[in-house]
């Protein structure tokens, strides 16, 4: 049940049938025209712009069309009850009893999927993706949680997603990884120091995999390294990923599709890709500058394959080769872009760190020439991570090696503090995560405070013995919502436009910031009792009025919802 949705048709349907009376010529468009929950000072249900959509398009003063609008409404919608103009022309309305005893019903019917926008796209969301070179860092967890999270609310909007791992298993950083391996494996079995070298991976980690690699293969000979490396790069890999995919399940994700760089190599991927930017006249062979702010001397002025970005929107052309002619990893990358389109889902979305903001126009670019702009790539980046504790900076692990790794995290705090105060903020600002906030059990700890909120419930049914119903058991036209209710009751309604605008641009720090505000209503409500014997839940140990059970249904099922779709718990006791 969408009230928003319900509402406006019957105000679009009215408009429809009275536009010769309002004397409209402009009607067939109603694009525009929505309804909103007005500012709290006014005490109304709903706000709507219709007067100054239509007012615009006909020319006619949006007062003056209010004025007949509200006179209309009130005799053709027996939804509403009251109607006052606002501002330049805004109507505020109240909801009859009975629409809001039936909108109340309706939400409570539907349940589990209250909220929903109902679609049924395909989506492939890529996301972490990171190096398999040692186990998560906490920049990695911020993404980690928002791919999941993203996920998840698209799946509550209907939609089928396919949660997919990019493994950049293929470069120089593989290559100093395994050396890495190799050089531990030599001072554990032949006592030989590891060398304070440039590049090489110094994290204690690295001795763990080689310390599993010599256990899990005691016939191996470790002399040499080059004749080793294939094989070392297949043991090193699959022990980085494990260590990967133990965080992520500790985080609580995990993932459908794991893709490997190697393999889009070996199956000849990326000359089929360049093949068809070619044919299609997006590639040519010329000189490119060396990358604006590169400092690299081995760069090169040489003819090499370019693909021409620029008609793509991108700034500048791209380089497919590198100076010995061997390919990009931007020419890998597109190669593996070019597997998501062949596999046709509608919407491709990467979740990308803070280092790769320019990234994202040459890699759109690409999918929309593979694609022929039938196929937009959304890349959402989320910011860096700043960790606190006793209110300094949280110093980095010793076994990770030059990071803070999800481990050291997740020692600290559970996982359910770590998902909701990750998307606590915009995914495009810097976040700072504060180890001792999150674990105070008071209002300024959001998690908590919506957990306790969906406890203090629980606590309640338990007391009263009483399990919550998909019906309430009202009288249509004698029940009566006092003040406070009435206010959570408009929250609840709220939810809707939460989620629809969370989905438009994925920004999902709007549902962790909604379940706060819904929870410090119910909060301040429940304690209202302690003061006001007429706000009482309880007397004589029974509910003093069923509109009680009303409210606290509706706020534990937006809770459920919403802390389902963040993948957090909800403890009954606390």
């Amino acid at each position: 049940m969408n009230i928003f949705e319900h509402h406006l048709a019957e105000i679009k349907t009215v408009i429809l049938t009275e536009k010769e009376i309002l004397k409209l010529d402009h009607v067939d468009n109603l694009n525009g025209v929505n309804l909103e929950v007005p500012p709290e000072k006014f005490n109304f249900d709903l706000s709507c712009n219709i007067a100054m959509v239509l007012g615009k398009k006909n020319k006619i003063n949006p007062n003056i069309l209010a004025l007949k609008l509200k006179e209309i409404f009130i005799k053709k919608i027996n939804n509403f009850s009251e109607i006052e103009i606002a501002g330049p022309g805004f109507l505020n309305i109240k909801l009859s009893k009975s629409a809001l005893f039936n909108n109340i019903n309706s939400i409570l019917k539907d349940s589990k999927i209250y909220g929903s926008t109902k679609n049924s796209g395909s989506y492939n969301i890529e996301f972490v993706s990171a190096n398999p070179t040692g186990p998560m860092h906490v920049g990695h967890c911020r993404g980690a949680i928002y791919g999941d999270v993203l996920a998840n609310l698209l799946k509550f909007n209907g939609n089928k997603v396919t949660k997919e791992y990019y493994i950049n298993d293929y470069g120089s950083q593989i290559k100093n990884f395994v050396e890495s391996v190799y050089l531990r494996i030599s001072e554990i079995k032949y006592k030989k120091k590891f060398p304070n070298k440039e590049n090489l991976y110094p994290g204690l980690y690295v001795k763990d995999i080689a310390e599993k690699i010599i256990k899990e293969n005691s016939g191996q000979n470790f002399d040499d390294y080059e004749t080793n490396f294939d094989f070392l790069k297949k043991e090193s890999i699959k022990a980085s990923m494990e260590l990967i995919k133990k965080d992520l399940e500790l985080l609580g994700i995990s993932h459908d599709n794991f893709f490997s760089e190697t393999e889009i190599v070996d199956r000849d991927l990326v000359n089929k890709a360049v093949k068809k930017l070619k044919d299609k006249k997006f590639v040519n062979e010329g000189f490119l500058q060396p990358p604006k702010g590169d400092t690299n001397a081995d760069w090169k002025k040489i003819k090499r394959l370019i693909f021409k970005s620029t008609l793509f929107g991108d700034d500048t052309d791209r380089a497919l080769q590198k100076n010995d002619g061997s390919w990009t990893y931007f020419a890998n990358d597109i190669a593996y872009h070019m597997n998501k389109v062949d596999r046709n889902y509608e919407n491709l979305i990467n979740i990308l760190g803070a280092d790769h903001t320019g990234y994202i126009k040459r890699i759109t670019a690409a999918v929309s020439a593979l694609s022929e702009n039938k196929i937009k790539l959304n890349c959402k980046v989320c910011q860096l991570v700043k960790l606190y504790k006793n209110g300094e900076p949280y110093k980095m692990s010793k076994r990770a090696g030059e990071f803070i790794s999800a481990k050291d995290l997740l020692n600290e705090v559970k996982k359910d503090q770590i998902r909701f105060m990750m998307l606590n903020r915009s995914n495009d600002v810097e976040l700072d995560f504060d180890f001792d906030k999150v674990k105070e059990k008071t209002k300024d700890n959001p998690v908590f405070y919506v957990q306790y909120a969906y406890a203090r419930i629980n606590s309640l049914l338990r007391t009263l013995n009483l399990k919550l119903s998909k019906k309430i058991d009202l009288d249509k036209n004698e029940f009566n919502f006092n003040k406070m209710e009435e206010r959570i009751i408009k929250k609840v309604f709220e939810w809707p436009k939460i989620i629809e605008s969370a989905s438009k641009q994925f920004d999902l720090h709007k549902i962790p910031f909604y379940l706060y505000e819904l929870s410090t209503l119910f909060h301040a409500y429940w304690s209202k009792g302690n003061e006001d014997k007429n706000y009482k839940f309880i007397e004589n140990e029974k509910i003093k009025r069923k509109e009680i059970l009303s409210v606290i249904h509706l706020v534990s099922l937006v809770i459920e919802n919403g802390m389902g779709i963040l993948g957090v718990s909800l403890p009954q006791k606390m």
